[in-house]
């Protein structure tokens, strides 16, 4: 597509040499208003180099500007110089380019910019996956979207929390308070409860943590029946994952979690040594980085075992080898921002350069309405499973309300409920705190999920009634009146806009953006749906309105799917 804001900084260069094009188009402005104009520049810069006022400055270049096509005309106001662009030239390059590449738009089909390893949800076995678990999932799987619509390949990592001392609490629990036949029937959920009877019983009987330390302990020499029971443990729970990942549509291509770096942590550790980096305390191996005024990094307790940091630098190293990535990325919550900090630097510390390509991407925290915080160990969750079951059930409400007759309308509540789900966590910059509320997620009239995707639905239901086949577009002749409309122009705009929103969300690791822009292309395209009808008897307009609602289609589907959210044809 033809960068019309590169056309004003080249046109705007032929007459200020003292700036590059490059210095020209970061200054150029798009005014909030448009009837300041479509482009704006402010010649301030200008003023002690060419030694007069900015306004002036700003007119006499005016003046002498050539004409250009892309062009209506140009003003100043004061020391700005406003460009105001030819409605009908723009409008057209833009819906060439969209129909054009209709599905693919704004998605590059190619993946050859190298690897991007997305490290992401990594739930502990053996614990419910509850409502707080599905900022990783979310935002992680977006992150792999977005990351893949600009032409990396990218690897999805569960790095599953299957091993440490938790594994000799359960194992103490089960041997208590449960049986096989229970696990069996009840799954997830008893595994949660024993938990959490462990915990409340060992506040009175303290010796209990004593005797889970000695069973994970069993289970690093290789005891048969405790690395037994962990299996088992581990089978359960993956069982439940993949079930609530079902629901999400989210896929990964590794579930290599902390066990599997059990035989390759003792390498790195003697890497650490090799190099002149671990010191010894008290029997405990750790990496000073008080230069980097941090605590020290803890790589094995005083009893040899091993701790987050030691699994993660040999979980780094690993992938580095095996996927030579461009970029690691770490979905997390913001509270482990230190921990993330530390053993970046030790990475740094050992020479490898590829530490300035780890990322850790933190995440607020999710309660309930009512603040509530969410805690495996007091029992107090909800799991994920059932608000997305609640999501779809109250959706589906909805659509017995508003649409009773609509076909598919279980697959449709399933994409609506959870798709809602999934926008309310994205809407907002992901470092904030979010509180979760239906009456907010389910509003198909704010800016959430639902309005997004029923202003699809609504663009393909216009196109179902015209008889139009999208996805074989006949070469359109635009009109010109209709494309040099006003809201035309927005809604061209915005579609304009789709790739650079991507690079951003990209750049700022940061989901936000495309469901900002989601938003805000259903909200351009709405105001031009309702103030103008499309099924007209004048062919020529009545094609061309249609060819905005294809290409807007196109675009909110794509946006849509980069949040890792179905679009519905009809709601």
């Amino acid at each position: 597509m033809k960068d019309f804001k590169l056309e004003v900084a080249k046109l705007l260069n032929s007459k200020i040499s003292d700036l590059s094009v490059d210095e020209i188009y970061s200054m150029i402005e798009v005014p909030s208003n448009s009837d300041m104009g479509d482009y704006a520049f402010p010649c301030f810069k200008l003023a002690k180099v060419l030694r007069k006022a900015p306004p002036m400055i700003a007119a006499e270049i005016v003046q002498s500007l050539d004409k250009l096509d892309i062009i209506d005309r140009v003003e100043n106001v004061n020391a700005y110089i406003n460009f105001f662009l030819n409605k009908a030239a723009y409008v057209k390059e833009v819906l060439e380019v969209v129909l054009n590449e209709k599905e693919n738009y704004g998605i590059e089909t190619n993946k050859d910019k190298g690897n991007i390893v997305v490290d992401y949800s990594s739930p502990n076995i053996a614990k419910p996956f509850h409502v707080g678990h599905l900022r990783s999932t979310v935002i992680g799987n977006s992150l792999y979207q977005i990351f893949g619509a600009l032409g990396y390949n990218c690897i999805g990592v569960n790095h599953l929390g299957d091993w440490g001392t938790q594994f000799g609490k359960l194992i103490v629990a089960y041997k208590k308070y449960s049986s096989k036949e229970e696990v069996e029937e009840k799954g997830i959920s008893e595994l949660l409860r024993i938990y959490v009877l462990f915990h409340d019983e060992a506040k009175e009987h303290p010796e209990m943590d004593q005797e889970a330390r000695d069973y994970f302990t069993k289970m690093e020499k290789g005891d048969e029946e405790a690395l037994a029971l962990w299996s088992w443990f581990k089978e359960v729970s993956l069982n439940e994952f993949e079930r609530v990942y079902k629901m999400l549509g989210v896929t990964f291509d590794s579930y290599n979690g902390e066990a599997f770096y059990n035989d390759k942590m003792a390498a790195v550790i003697e890497e650490l040594e090799t190099k002149g980096l671990i010191e010894v305390d008290e029997g405990a191996k750790l990496v000073r980085l008080d230069e980097e005024n941090m605590a020290p990094c803890l790589i094995t307790k005083n009893d040899g075992s091993s701790l987050y940091a030691t699994r993660d630098i040999t979980a780094a190293e690993y992938r580095k080898k095996t996927y030579d990535f461009k970029k690691c990325l770490y979905v997390t919550a913001v509270q482990q921002n230190l921990h993330f900090a530390q053993w970046f630097k030790v990475i740094e510390k050992m020479g490898h350069p590829w530490a300035e390509d780890l990322v850790h991407v933190p995440f607020g925290m999710v309660s309930m309405e009512g603040g509530a915080k969410l805690s495996t160990r007091s029992g107090n969750v909800i799991f994920l499973e059932d608000i997305l079951k609640e999501a779809v059930e109250k959706t589906k409400q909805i659509i017995e309300e508003k649409n009773p007759n609509l076909e598919n309308k279980d697959e449709v509540a399933k994409q609506v409920g959870i798709g809602a789900v999934i926008f309310d966590d994205m809407y907002n910059n992901i470092i904030k705190d979010i509180q979760f509320s239906w009456e907010r997620v389910l509003d198909f009239q704010g800016e959430t999920g639902p309005y997004v995707q029923y202003t699809h639905a609504r663009a393909c239901s216009l196109l179902k009634r015209a008889g139009l086949d999208y996805n074989n577009l006949p070469q359109i002749a635009l009109d010109e009146e209709v494309i040099s409309d006003a809201i035309v122009l927005l809604v061209a705009k915005e579609l304009a806009a789709f790739k650079d929103v991507i690079q951003m969300a990209a750049d700022n690791y940061e989901p936000s953006y495309i469901a900002r822009y989601a938003v805000d292309l259903a909200q351009a395209f709405n105001k031009f749906y309702n103030e103008y009808p499309i099924l007209v008897e004048d062919e020529k307009v009545k094609n061309t309105r249609l060819a905005i609602v294809v290409a807007t289609k196109f675009t909110l589907k794509n946006a849509l799917a980069l949040l890792g959210i179905m679009a519905p044809e009809q709601m």
